[in-house]
């Protein structure tokens, strides 16, 4: 393979599989599937919130794997345009602008989830949805069509316009339009695409300066509940408390790793390692690949039933298991290997963080949590690296990778489109009181309405109608 040639395939693979787990968590039905199939502090068959209930599952797993994506995604977007010459000050000024689109974004889609708009939902909720499901496209994408650079402009923003004077106008079930009403998720993602592209764009060459911006991040989340102190001052400050607060920057320890791994898969891309024909053998790529699965697997059973002397010992044995099939690395190998490193380091951070703040959780989210989290992205990054861009399985993979080049669309297709289509059809009420019969049907549901959201995230990767910030 030619440098010209090689892609990153696995990173895309990576997103989508966090965005389709992201909505298959969303969509299975709540109360009757086993406590592993819900976040780990909302239990079945209640889901009350307990935040004093420490563990793991996977459904704690979608939303770092997204921001690891995030993070490693910012070698690709930032620094080749810093590389072709395009000043810091540019680069700052459009990471500010795509966090305010992604903003309005989570309002946007907020205020028009048909649970919105009204209670019971009816025909009205159903049809708005679908209206700014439609609205979306001008507003995020670029027309394929031939027009000069003022009418994609003038399109985009005619759309923002009437998405206005749809928020302004429209009645809601809770109450007038309000800011502080939005997709916490993506206003998440808001803030870690301002504050992680900017400190990724004065630390893109030097590795040790972000590690010390995460050191010193620590040290304000650790000390910023201490009353009187300075620490908390600056934890509690926000101008815009509807957009931004100091909380959201904990989730920069996962972005900020993901933008090291993102370094490191952008060598490899460039490297001629593998232009020479030398790659690691097939076995040592599958054996790589499944100690990184098992370790996953091994911390998700263990975290969650609370073997937590077992889960650091079984997880030392993969990790120095992995490092001795990976010795003396050549080709994708070395890739490999400078990801299970990153990724040993963030997750033995947060094995030893665990005990801290009363065990691993998601909600409130722990020290631990990130650090583990962020560690585990990395070996879900090498296994989706040895199936995508070493065994080269683009076409088991293509659901994956076209969900994660078009991620948006799939993350609101279920709600504003899908839902409001069946609804309307009649089918989808049916539908749903079948499937809370028992807990495997409870669990096709998920599948059945994740698939729809795939198969039309698909169709629009497929003509290319992406949506972007």
């Amino acid at each position: 393979m030619t440098n010209a040639a090689r892609r990153a395939y696995s990173l895309d693979a990576l997103r989508g599989y966090a965005i389709l787990t992201m909505v298959l968590s969303a969509t299975v039905v709540g109360g009757i599937l086993p406590g592993w199939m819900y976040h780990a502090q909302t239990p079945p068959p209640t889901h009350e919130f307990n935040p004093l209930l420490p563990g793991l599952t996977w459904v704690d797993l979608v939303f770092p794997f997204f921001l690891f994506a995030m993070g490693a995604a910012f070698p690709f977007s930032i620094k080749k345009r810093r590389e072709k010459g395009e000043s810091r000050l540019r680069l700052v000024i459009d990471a500010v602008l795509r966090g305010f689109q992604l903003a309005f974004f989570a309002i946007f889609i907020q205020h028009f989830y048909p649970y919105m708009l009204s209670s019971p939902q009816d025909l009205r909720s159903w049809l708005l949805a679908i209206i700014c499901f439609a609205v979306l496209f001008p507003m995020f994408m670029r027309l394929p069509w031939n027009m000069p650079q003022w009418a994609h402009v003038a399109v985009k923003v005619g759309a923002y316009a009437i998405a206005v004077v749809m928020l302004a106008v429209t009645d809601y079930a809770a109450g007038p339009f309000s800011l502080y009403t939005s997709n916490v998720i993506i206003l998440l993602l808001a803030n870690m695409a301002v504050f992680g592209s900017v400190i990724y764009i004065f630390t893109m060459d030097n590795w040790l300066a972000r590690i010390t911006v995460m050191v010193v991040l620590l040290g304000l989340t650790l000390s910023g509940e201490i009353a009187g102190s300075w620490t908390k001052a600056v934890f509690d400050y926000s101008p815009l408390s509807w957009l931004y607060k100091f909380d959201y920057l904990k989730y920069l320890f996962i972005v900020l790793p993901g933008s090291m791994a993102g370094d490191y898969l952008l060598q490899w891309m460039r490297s001629d390692n593998a232009g020479d024909g030398v790659e690691p053998g097939r076995w040592r790529a599958s054996a790589c690949m499944m100690l990184a699965l098992t370790l996953i697997v091994s911390n998700l059973v263990c975290l969650y039933s609370r073997y937590l002397v077992a889960n650091v010992i079984i997880s030392l044995i993969l990790l120095f298991a992995m490092r001795l099939v990976l010795s003396r690395p050549v080709g994708s190998a070395r890739l490999w290997v400078r990801l299970l490193h990153l990724g040993a380091a963030l997750l033995l951070i947060g094995l030893c963080f665990e005990p801290f703040q009363g065990g691993i959780k998601k909600d409130y989210a722990t020290i631990s949590y990130f650090f583990v989290t962020s560690g585990l992205a990395c070996m879900a990054l090498i296994v989706f690296h040895v199936i995508c861009d070493y065994f080269k399985c683009r076409r088991s993979t293509a659901f994956l990778v076209m969900s994660g080049q078009n991620p948006m669309v799939a993350y609101v297709a279920g709600d504003l489109l899908i839902m409001p289509v069946l609804n309307i059809c009649g089918v989808l009420a049916p539908f749903m009181s079948l499937m809370y019969s028992s807990p495997w049907l409870g669990f096709l549901q998920g599948v059945v309405l994740t698939t729809l959201s795939l198969l039309v995230t698909m169709f629009f990767t497929r003509i290319k109608w992406y949506w972007r910030t």
